[in-house]
């Protein structure tokens, strides 16, 4: 019996919504968890994250644990206190920074070695290390294994490998974390873009027993067209009583096309990046505010949003922000980049319940090509 209950109250062919309950608050699904790496979700305090309508966040243990410290996070009462979030909090284990950290980390069967980006200083991250600091010291509602992860392309028996060492991972994981009712444990399903590794990784998970079921290795470089052709099969492979949650996507076309094919959870930190570089995502695609059509736009980004970043403010004005660098313009495009895809969650739960989603997901892949487009037109 999983820590937490899944409950879907709907589904529309593959796309299902529900909600997951936790002792610190429902998550409704199709959920988006915004990123909050190192304690906050860049730019923005958790009364403006809320305001969003996110139910759960998402904190990171290899930042985490190179500062403040997961000790001294400890002794502070607890990430939720430490960063004043009631709700849940979901950590990602440190396994996707082992892989894009490979030149400073070296993996072995035991654990991982690396040194830290911040100083240098060496570090030894194993399984039974992962689960301490995530369930232990942090107190994250929904911990998940160590894995490895490999980037695109992998040959089959780089992906073989890395999905063996994960599963032997996941068991380890499971081993310490045991059975809790207040915290859930989630693995993470390997095998790159190759059918048959998928389906050994989810059986291998199936057979230890987790809580919910994450989808990993995929947004490394293997392009829209294939990673949504991987998840055809890659959420059918997962227990259909469990969430799935995919890791470290997306835009929102690419979120919206994962819950057409069966995915409950995602997290990304492209909404904040975005918005710290000039760049709204809207009902019509994404728009560049550094683009000097926008110095006269006096309508707002979205007047119907219940942002006030994009409902109070016009687009010239934004503009402007962006052009003289100044911190409001990133605070506001964050903000606004986070509701939107709040929204989006919130779109594509209406019209799963109402029966109408492949018409809603028609309309919405249709708004967004169309803003990249003149996007790509105007240079």
């Amino acid at each position: 019996m999983a820590a937490f209950p899944f409950q879907i109250s709907a589904t529309d062919g593959k796309a299902r919504t529900g909600v997951l309950r936790t002792p610190r608050g429902d998550i409704r699904t199709p959920a988006f968890m915004p990123v909050g790496t190192a304690a906050t979700v860049k730019a923005l305090t958790v009364d403006q994250v809320r305001q969003t309508g996110a139910d759960i966040i998402l904190g990171n243990t290899y930042h985490l644990m190179l500062r403040p410290g997961a000790e001294r996070v400890k002794r502070l009462g607890g990430l939720h206190r430490f960063m004043r979030w009631d709700g849940p909090i979901l950590t990602d284990s440190g396994g996707f920074q082992v892989m894009s950290l490979s030149a400073i980390s070296k993996v072995r069967e035991e654990a991982v070695t690396f040194q830290s980006h911040i100083d240098g200083s060496k570090h030894v991250l194993s399984p039974e290390r992962s689960m301490e600091i995530q369930a232990d010291l942090l107190g994250s509602d929904i911990v998940m294994q160590l894995d490895e992860c490999v980037s695109w392309p992998a040959d089959e028996r780089r992906a073989q490998e890395a999905l063996q060492l994960s599963a032997r991972w996941g068991q380890r994981c499971k081993a310490w974390f045991g059975e809790r009712e207040s915290q859930a444990l989630f693995g993470i399903q390997q095998g790159s873009t190759i059918e048959a590794l998928r389906r050994e990784s989810s059986e291998r998970l199936i057979d230890i027993g987790f809580d919910g079921y994450a989808i990993g290795g995929l947004a490394v470089g293997e392009g829209h067209d294939l990673m949504v052709d991987t998840l055809y099969y890659a959420a059918d492979l997962l227990p259909a009583d469990r969430p799935r949650y995919l890791m470290g996507v997306g835009k929102p076309l690419d979120l919206v096309e994962a819950i057409a094919r069966g995915v409950d959870m995602f997290d990304c930190v492209l909404p904040t990046r975005s918005g710290r570089h000039g760049q709204a995502w809207t009902s019509e695609g994404s728009i560049n505010l550094k683009n000097a059509r926008f110095a006269e736009d006096d309508e707002p980004l979205d007047p119907a949003s219940d942002c006030p970043a994009g409902r109070d403010y016009s687009r010239a004005y934004l503009h402007h922000l962006v052009k003289c660098d100044e911190i409001l313009g990133q605070v506001l495009l964050s903000w606004w980049n986070i509701a939107f895809f709040q929204q989006t969650m919130r779109g594509a739960r209406e019209a799963i319940a109402e029966g109408r989603f492949d018409a809603w997901r028609k309309t919405f892949a249709e708004g967004q090509r169309r803003r990249s487009g003149e996007e790509r037109d105007a240079g």
